[in-house]
């Protein structure tokens, strides 16, 4: 692996386990056993780095999306894999990474705000009219604002001002979260498929904590 790449999987590491703000280039240099000089041939500064972090995070995100469409039988289940992808992300990321993105690095965060609005748009509005074509969800329900509720609603358990990170786990929050928004737009077709994935997952979560 190159000295950059490197870098860059270390930093991305620390900053989604402590939070960007708590992490400092002297911490990721002596995590990695370089200089920080070695790391400043790559970055100018700590801002660069996490702009090339969350470029690749974007990236990554972006091509998991895409395979859960082709993995999916149905459009209910392609919102279950991404569901379980995100909570296996959820379960190694700090929740205050998203605000100091916000107060510390607005470059950066910008490019999350069009990756949602953007990417993510796109990929629900394709779900909802898949879910939509098989009868799976409402024929009246307006995608367009639909799409924008479900962003939101995924974003929402990283807001401390609702869901205080000392209260809430962020896990639990996505699921309870997706569920609503799954009942809220599927027929009766569709809410028993919901239901049978639901099953299927707290089974899943049942045998993996007993083994």
């Amino acid at each position: 692996m190159e000295v950059k790449e490197r870098i860059l999987e270390k930093a991305g590491d620390l900053f989604m386990r402590y939070g960007i703000r708590s992490i400092t280039m002297d911490e990721i240099a002596a995590q990695l056993g370089i200089s920080k000089k070695t790391i400043y041939q790559f970055f100018t500064d700590k801002d660069e780095m996490v702009t090339a972090v969350i470029d690749l995070e974007v990236q990554k995100n972006e091509m998991e999306c895409m395979q859960f469409r082709k993995q999916s039988h149905d459009a209910v289940q392609q919102i279950f894999l991404a569901l379980e992808s995100m909570e296996e992300m959820l379960q190694a990321m700090n929740p205050q990474i998203l605000y100091d993105l916000e107060k510390h690095h607005p470059r950066s965060f910008k490019k999350i705000r069009d990756y949602k609005y953007h990417f993510l748009y796109q990929e629900i509005t394709d779900n909802l009219q898949w879910g939509m074509e098989e009868g799976l969800y409402r024929p009246e329900i307006n995608v367009d604002i639909m799409a924008k509720i479900r962003i939101e609603m995924a974003f929402m358990p990283f807001n401390p001002d609702i869901f205080p990170h000392t209260r809430y786990k962020i896990t639990e929050l996505s699921f309870e979260l997706a569920n609503h928004f799954l009942f809220g737009i599927t027929t009766i077709k569709g809410r028993e498929l919901t239901e049978n994935y639901i099953t299927e997952r707290n089974k899943k979560s049942s045998h993996e904590h007993t083994v």
